[in-house]
């Protein structure tokens, strides 16, 4: 039987029992504070009120934003040919003015488009011009509907993680007020659908722990000489893993928006292997290394390998199924081999995609290098409109009009401080759960620094994103734990400070909004939101 948490670890959270009095099984899957429900409530009010912030006035700016010139167009491409078609000159007005008449091949030419980035996110996106026609709104209606998901999620995988309502609601309330997350939820591009696949992939990786460690907890129960027969050999066998899988599908979905997500899927699964070693330690198997390597292992890379291949495969198939598209026929001249042509054009249309990706070096005026990333020192502005005219409700003789990708400051320079201590954390208890955060962080962050001179942008930072505010939300549950152990005068000043800190969260998100959203404020009020040079 499972010892259920007092009502202060309800408050503060706990999946870590103290070893010297935990069972095994406590130890394995430690009791959830509460049950039914009554644990949806806080996620889905969150949600809800970040579906509000991501919605209202959702086609504002009535206007091409950023790169949705490619996305928006390059989806409407899929909805009419099936593969992407080269658009014809000016074809921005085009888009503005469609409407529901998206079976239209004014606007395209009839030959294929060089695209480089595959297929997946650019079907997301037109579902919502299926069904809300060529339009801003109907461009951004997907993709805000993912980014209102992805607050459900976070605060649904934290409330798991750390077996705490509280800490869960805290990190579905961060992200619903981070300003990347808002902008990129309310933007017809990509990177939303990426972060959107990348956290359900690690959310499933967390449910395929907890099931595994459930299932091997009542298994051997209280019974010392249950636990002495799993311990033996290579240990028991961690069953079917279905959510693992899961997480499969889903980052293979990721790679199938952008490649970036092939470090997601490699990290995540050692990430996952790592989680079957401390399962079999904690079991009490010898040799837990060596009985990971040799049942789990050849499994997960196997399965990763054949789903990343298959999905990917798949989200090319209108370019495969169809002599339209772009390099299609560039091997039917070619000498004949044992590989089918449409494979080689394809193979043959990656290598020039991936040299378009390296050696991007074009100049841009908001391009940022990654190292300044966590600062937000350098967002990235989607558009920008100096009002003088008296139009679009400007109430001043000068307005402006702004989207501008711009984190949200109180969280991402909070994050200065609680990633490194995470970092901490990790390496000094071997929390699974700061490594689980970290490893997100890592996927999403570091491998940019190997194209420190490509033209790249602080945008790119809301695949990581739901990450930075899994370590604030861990790094606020510490702070409540540490505080146990002091004074009740202590505990209040303490949550006294994490209350101040939400509460400047949310007085900047209402403070900096308006630029997220492209409202029409006066000038002056813009320029007092610019609270650094580099954000002009």
């Amino acid at each position: 039987m499972l010892v259920s948490p007092t009502l202060r670890e309800r408050f503060t959270g706990s999946s870590a029992p103290d070893r010297s009095v935990a069972t095994i099984a406590e130890r394995l899957y430690p009791a959830f504070p509460t049950t039914g429900i009554k644990t949806w409530i806080a996620p889905i009010v969150i949600a809800l009120f970040a579906g509000i912030l991501r919605f209202v006035n959702l086609g504002t700016p009535n206007a091409v934003v950023f790169d949705e010139t490619y996305y928006a167009k390059d989806a409407w491409a899929l909805l009419r040919f099936g593969v992407e078609h080269e658009a014809v000159e000016e074809h921005d007005p085009i888009m503005l003015t469609a409407g529901d008449n998206w079976r239209t091949v004014e606007g395209f030419t009839d030959q294929g488009s060089f695209v480089v980035h595959p297929p997946t996110g650019k079907w997301v996106i037109a579902t919502g011009e299926y069904l809300f026609g060529v339009s801003p709104f109907g461009w951004r209606f997907a993709v805000a509907v993912l980014g209102t998901l992805s607050v459900l999620m976070i605060a649904r995988i934290v409330r798991r993680m750390t077996r705490s309502d509280l800490i869960g609601a805290i990190a579905g309330l961060l992200l619903a007020l981070d300003g990347i997350h808002i902008v990129m939820s309310r933007t017809g591009l990509l990177d939303m659908v990426l972060s959107t696949f990348v956290l359900a992939g690690f959310g499933a990786l967390v449910l395929d722990r907890d099931h595994t460690r459930r299932r091997l907890a009542i298994i051997g129960g209280q019974s010392e000489s249950k636990w002495e027969r799993l311990a033996q050999g290579f240990g028991p066998g961690l069953g079917i893993r279905p959510w693992r899988f899961t997480a499969i599908i889903f980052l293979s979905l990721a790679v199938s928006v952008k490649w970036s997500a092939l470090w997601f899927i490699a990290i995540f699964m050692l990430m996952s292997l790592l989680w079957d070693v401390s399962t079999r330690r904690t079991v009490g198997v010898r040799r837990p290394w060596l009985a990971t390597l040799t049942k789990s292992a050849p499994i997960v890379i196997l399965t990763s390998l054949a789903t990343v291949i298959f999905i990917y495969l798949l989200s090319w198939s209108g370019w495969l199924l169809t002599a339209g598209g772009w390099g299609r026929t560039w091997a039917d001249d070619k000498d004949p081999s044992i590989v089918p042509n449409a494979l080689r054009s394809l193979l043959e249309y990656h290598r020039q995609a991936w040299n378009f990706h390296v050696d991007l070096d074009s100049k841009h005026n908001y391009k940022s290098n990654p190292l300044s990333w966590p600062f937000m020192s350098r967002p990235t502005n989607f558009h920008y409109e100096s009002i003088k005219d008296g139009t679009l409700g400007c109430p001043t003789d000068h307005c402006a009009q702004e989207v501008l990708a711009l984190g949200n400051p109180i969280i991402w320079w909070a994050a200065l401080l609680a990633i490194p201590y995470q970092l901490w954390n990790w390496v000094t208890t071997r929390d699974w759960r700061s490594g689980a955060l970290l490893a997100g962080i890592v996927a999403g962050w570091l491998p940019w620094m190997l194209y420190l001179n490509r033209t790249i942008f602080t945008f790119y930072t809301v695949i990581y994103v739901p990450f930075v505010v899994m370590a604030i939300a861990l790094t606020i549950m510490k702070l409540l734990q540490s505080s146990r152990k002091g004074s009740i005068r202590r505990q209040h000043w303490v949550i006294g400070l994490i209350a101040l800190y939400l509460i400047a969260v949310i007085a900047a998100a209402w403070w900096f909004y308006p630029i997220w959203t492209g409202e029409v404020i006066p000038y002056d009020q813009w320029k007092l939101r610019m609270w650094m040079p580099t954000w002009i």
